[in-house]
């Protein structure tokens, strides 16, 4: 099994952790969505109800009755025990309108919906991914949402800190893709009584000091492992952090100038990167072997993977004293980047509630931001998940949630998206994950840590992926 489904797999596992610490990796899947819900009965909508209304009353929006179709692998309508969304309630309460379930999978839901849009079939909303920009415009698959920024609050100073990033999504001078939050950023586990003990500084403390870095990460890898004794095997890192390492940079793989695409490859700085992940392999501080959490066994300083499997690690862990911190910084960057995920809706081509679409949008924007609903998801997130026989099986302290929402804070992190993870299977395609099948994405974040056959440099990867991104680069300037 690959590393991708490996983690789609375990997000699912995992997936009450989600709400607990909400925020590429690399991954999209339903877990971003499916602890999301909130108790609405103990919060009270009122007061947006009243803003909303009566700034419809001024912009003559009416969408009462009307219905939403909705195409995914996971339902925004309240299921099983749980509550209603705080979103969806007032979608429902203050406009009037609701939203139809149409399942699908995860691996056949573009499939699908390229045949609903052929075959002329209700569907309006679908799911944001990596793959919707630039491939999924040029594909026909959607349609931008700027007629109906008036309908999204747009002027109405709640998506203000959210403007840059609305921006870096712009395509053709449209936006097809408006984040309404910014969830899952990849961060690095580590047990604060195996720092204590090794006498290191305090990953945390540096980060809260500007001192979290590669160069300190590297040197704290390197006296760990040198440490062993016994016959212990050390590593320095284990889990998913190649993508994370690229973009901790600020530099991104397919450059786009609002008219055109280009090939970044040749950027000094995604060399930096590049060899850095070369030399974490080479000093053998790299365990590439999968797990799903922090390793228990006091064999490995840090374990990289978004932010979801925080609470089963700290289930399996309960005596390690476990904190988190971002991915270092490069040295040469001027601010904090991060790889996380993005949390959008796209309206889908032909769709004919533009309208309702961008009315639900701006309810999720609502309820990202409201500090009672934020206050709501936080208590939730703290909650104890137990097994049957009462084992704790997922869990989130009150200081790492804290600490992975101060991540997502604009005033700390900048958030990275790269349009080479939106350009197709050749760019971001993992076939049978071997060299010669994945993208060039998951090779330029894989190949230096775990090898590619006769591709065991970077100059040998650079060359081996340059002419593959040329060529696409150049097909979606054309229009593919």
């Amino acid at each position: 099994m690959n590393k991708r489904k490996n983690i789609i797999t375990a997000v699912i596992a995992v997936s009450t952790l989600t709400a607990a610490v909400s925020c590429s990796s690399k991954v999209t899947s339903s877990h971003e969505e499916s602890n999301r819900y909130k108790k609405t009965d103990e919060i009270s909508v009122s007061a947006d109800a009243d803003n909303i209304e009566e700034e419809n009353a001024v912009r003559n929006i009416d969408i009462s009755g009307q219905t939403i179709t909705w195409l995914a692998d996971y339902d925004l309508n309240p299921q099983n025990d749980r509550e209603q969304s705080a979103a969806l309630s007032l979608f429902e309460d203050v406009y009037g309108a609701k939203v139809n379930f149409v399942p699908t999978t995860s691996e056949e839901k573009l499939t699908q919906l390229a045949y609903m849009i052929i075959a002329g079939e209700e569907v309006d909303m679908f799911p944001y991914e990596p793959d919707a920009v630039p491939n999924g415009v040029v594909r026909g698959m959607y349609q931008p949402l700027d007629p109906y920024f008036d309908v999204m609050g747009m002027d109405e100073g709640i998506w203000d800190d959210m403007n840059g990033i609305i921006e870096m999504f712009q395509y053709n001078g449209e936006h097809y893709v408006v984040p309404y939050a910014v969830t899952d950023p990849l961060i690095i586990t580590y047990s604060r009584k195996m720092i204590k003990d090794e006498k290191l500084d305090d990953p945390y403390k540096l980060y809260l000091d500007g001192k979290w870095n590669w160069d300190k990460c590297m040197k704290m890898m390197e006296k760990f492992v040198s440490g062993a004794s016994g016959g212990q095997t050390r590593y320095g890192i284990n889990g998913w952090f190649g993508q994370a390492a690229l973009q901790s940079t600020g530099h991104t793989v397919v450059n786009y100038d609002g008219e055109k695409f280009s090939n970044n490859i040749d950027d000094p700085e995604i060399e930096k990167a590049e060899l850095f992940l070369q030399k974490i392999a080479k000093k053998n501080l790299y365990n590439p072997e999968w797990t799903g959490c922090f390793p228990n066994n006091g064999s490995t300083l840090f374990y990289a993977m978004g932010s979801w499997a925080l609470g089963a690690s700290n289930a399996e862990n309960e005596d390690a004293d476990l904190m988190v911190v971002p991915f270092p910084k490069s040295p040469d960057a001027d601010k904090n980047y991060i790889s996380c995920n993005f949390s959008a809706r796209m309206l889908v081509k032909n769709s004919q509630k533009g309208e309702a679409v961008a009315a639900y949008i701006k309810c999720e924007r609502l309820a990202a931001i409201q500090e009672e609903y934020k206050e709501i998801a936080k208590k939730n997130a703290l909650k104890v998940e137990k097994s049957s026989s009462g084992r704790k099986k997922s869990f989130v302290t009150e200081e790492q949630y804290d600490a992975v929402q101060s991540f997502l804070d604009p005033e700390n992190s900048v958030p990275v998206f790269d349009f080479g993870y939106g350009m197709g299977d050749k760019m971001y395609g993992d076939g049978d994950y071997t060299f010669e099948t994945r993208g060039v994405m998951d090779n330029l974040t894989t190949v230096m840590l775990e090898g590619g056959g006769s591709v065991n440099s970077w100059d040998s990867l650079r060359d081996a992926v340059t002419d593959i991104i040329d060529s696409e680069v150049k097909e979606f300037n054309s229009g593919r």
